[in-house]
């Protein structure tokens, strides 16, 4: 992940939040979950990298209890505002680094996490596998024995079909060496207009991109997220 991104993550909640609402308008994400994850009411699940709370709001009304974490105030902002306007009060928001988090052991039922675990690979330099391989060893103690992680993360946007991005070239065999299994799915995004999907395209992923975004007429922009999951056994 680029360094002006990680900028938007601290300082520009707001036009984050405007285009993240337009992902996934088929509805994948949450569907996925269930599928992966049964039953899903009287579980305590924690979104790691919880932004401005998209997974957390989808997931609120189904469990019993939602706590969100992310590195930035900025985004937790927007998450708190978003989740209270639901009504919904079986929820927290704090700021928490992955690796460290602010729960008790073996209290969790879920980890969620979505496009945000990566970021220790990105931004860990030549430290990312000991980053890794320490959040790992955060979940073995947040999570009930024999409970799941859940993971999404980016194969293409502006792509049909999966492409494994030259930034997490490193992320993605780790999973599968630490026996995550994977599939994955479309969470494009739906626009209100071609000129709200080429500014907020610009926005977030840059100008290549928004490019793209004018050239195809893309109201729809395509994209394609990985799903990993692992039962955590202690």
């Amino acid at each position: 992940m680029t360094d002006p991104q990680r900028l938007i993550y601290q300082t520009d909640a707001d036009r984050y939040e405007a285009l993240i609402a337009r992902e996934d308008y088929q509805g994948n994400i949450l569907r996925t979950l269930e599928q992966i994850v049964p039953n899903l009411d009287q579980r305590v699940v924690l979104d790691l990298g919880a932004g401005t709370g998209r997974i957390a709001r989808l997931l609120a009304p189904r469990v019993k209890f939602v706590r969100a974490f992310d590195e930035s105030e900025e985004m937790l902002r927007v998450c708190r505002d978003r989740l209270a306007a639901s009504g919904l009060v079986n929820w927290q928001a704090e700021v928490a680094d992955h690796r460290h988090l602010p729960v008790d052991d073996a209290s969790a039922d879920i980890v969620v996490s979505g496009w945000s675990v990566s970021y220790l690979a990105v931004w860990g330099n030549e430290n990312w596998r000991a980053s890794l391989e320490e959040w790992m060893g955060e979940m073995k103690r947040v999570l009930r024995r024999g409970q799941p992680i859940v993971l999404f993360e980016s194969l293409g946007t502006g792509h049909e079909s999966p492409f494994r991005l030259p930034h997490l070239i490193n992320f993605y065999p780790w999973l599968d060496e630490v026996g995550f299994q994977n599939t994955w799915i479309r969470t494009d995004y739906k626009f209100e207009s071609l000129e709200e999907a080429e500014y907020l395209a610009r926005f977030f992923f840059g100008d290549e991109m928004g490019d793209n975004v004018a050239k195809n007429n893309w109201i729809v922009l395509p994209e394609c997220t990985g799903v990993w999951w692992k039962e955590m056994q202690g």
